[in-house]
């Protein structure tokens, strides 16, 4: 009896300190140790939000949900835009913005809509382990939806950025869904340069608002220094290793599966999360904006700290009220504007070295963090990982991942797409041509190996 007794005391104390501990955990925990983000690389940030945030408007010219200050666009440089009717439910809509006096042409594309059934297709055309691109694996309908967008927009960007003298950036940006496909299509583009004129690496960029988990840990690093991930406080989306389709299966009752997610994942242990190359994580650079603290009413300055973690990568759900409400695009857009006119402010008092000085030595620090990540991601044997961003490594699994996983390779065919892959080989692979030349997503892709 007295065993007993004892050992129910011995469960509940763990269970209250479990209890304890997950309901004190907060948002800004995840990157208490990153440093804090300097005004220059965070500054294109907001006015990415706005142009996302335009997507949404079918007349720029008069703008019904414009945010405090306005959009801060010229409609005479909106190159395209494409909705839903003209996607024909393939990718969400976007626009082709040619930023004349940031030196950007911008593809911004925009976020989940509820009540689209497209948008439902894409994110459900997944299963784990289904998809594998440069040496990872990517979510399977993001994919078909990034190359669906190249593949229909690669000319225009193209003659854009040779009419522009081949100096502009192109900047691919979206929210939700939208950073999804957006990021998987910057991987396509650093693969398949030659798709718009042979743009360098580092003219390349990406910023994936309010990230979804679309590809590996070992992709998520290796291309840290193109894709930039937005996250404000609490969001649950980067944070959920849920698989998306399960997701939004469920959003009804998300508060629900947000908390059983949360009890699933304390009795996983950290080196088989890192050790499953099947596993999806938010892409890149993670930039974290924090406005509230433990205990405290109301929402403080914000803050942005920025790293790229390998492991620790957001891996904790947060069980706020907030979750849900720091997804949204509006708030991510006011939170970042706030947080760069306060860093405008701190870094013009403590001032003490030229700006460009600055600048360049931020630069060399940034390649400094990627480089150490990679070693890192090596270091903690992530699959696939490699320390030469350019390198391919071999889609063959090791001896830990082809044992684990050998139930699910059974169930689940993988179509293995390299990153250096000819374009029409990718392209063949993923979709069917009609007679008229036209591409259809495939219903189902078979084995290719």
């Amino acid at each position: 009896m007295s065993f007993s007794c004892g050992l129910e005391c011995v469960v509940v104390l763990g269970c209250t300190r479990w209890a304890w501990k997950r309901c004190t955990y907060i948002g800004s925990d995840d990157s208490a140790t990153w440093p804090t983000a300097t005004s220059d690389e965070f500054d294109p940030v907001p006015r990415i939000c706005r142009i996302i945030l335009a997507v949404y408007e079918s007349d720029l010219r008069n703008p019904q949900w414009a945010p405090s200050g306005g959009y801060g666009l010229n409609p005479d440089w909106v190159i395209k835009r494409v909705t839903y009717e003209q996607t024909q439910g393939q990718a969400p809509p976007y626009l082709i913005y040619c930023d004349q006096e940031h030196r950007q042409i911008v593809v911004a594309i925009r976020g989940l809509n509820l009540v689209k059934e497209s948008d439902y297709k894409t994110l459900l055309d997944n299963r784990l382990g289904k998809q594998m691109f440069d040496g990872g694996y990517v979510h399977h309908g993001l994919l078909k939806s990034a190359v669906w967008l190249l593949n229909e927009e690669s000319e225009i960007l193209k003659r854009l950025w040779v009419e522009n003298g081949s100096e502009y950036e192109m900047v691919f940006a979206g929210h939700s869904l939208g950073s999804g496909v957006a990021a998987l299509l910057t991987v396509i583009v650093v693969n398949h340069r030659d798709r718009l004129g042979g743009i360098p690496r580092d003219k390349i960029r990406c910023y994936a608002v309010a990230p979804a988990r679309c590809m590996s840990l070992n992709l998520a690093v290796k291309y840290a220094d193109v894709i930039y991930s937005v996250v404000l406080q609490d969001d649950f989306l980067p944070r959920t290793p849920t698989p998306l389709e399960d997701i939004f299966k469920s959003i009804f009752c998300l508060p629900c599966l947000l908390f059983l997610v949360c009890l699933r994942d304390t009795f996983i242990p950290e080196n088989k999360k890192l050790g499953d190359p099947r596993r999806l994580y938010a892409p890149g650079r993670m930039y974290h904006i924090v406005e509230r603290k433990f205990c405290r009413c109301g929402r403080f300055p914000p803050e942005v700290r920025t790293a790229i973690p390998v492991d620790g990568r957001f891996e904790h759900i947060v069980l706020s009220c907030n979750a849900t409400s720091d997804h949204g695009i509006v708030w991510i857009e006011r939170e970042a504007e706030k947080a760069l006119q306060r860093m405008r402010e701190s870094s013009s008092e403590t001032v003490t070295t030229p700006p460009k000085v600055q600048k360049l030595e931020r630069l060399q620090t940034i390649e400094i963090e990627h480089k150490n990540a990679l070693e890192r991601a090596v270091s903690l044997n992530i699959p696939h990982a490699v320390i030469n961003p350019e390198e391919v490594p071999s889609h063959e699994s090791g001896p830990e991942t082809s044992e684990s996983h050998s139930e699910d390779a059974s169930e689940t065919k993988s179509v293995s797409i390299s990153g250096t892959s000819n374009w029409d080989e990718v392209v063949e692979k993923l979709f069917n041509k009609d007679e008229a030349g036209k591409l259809h997503l495939k219903s189902d892709a078979k084995a290719l190996k």
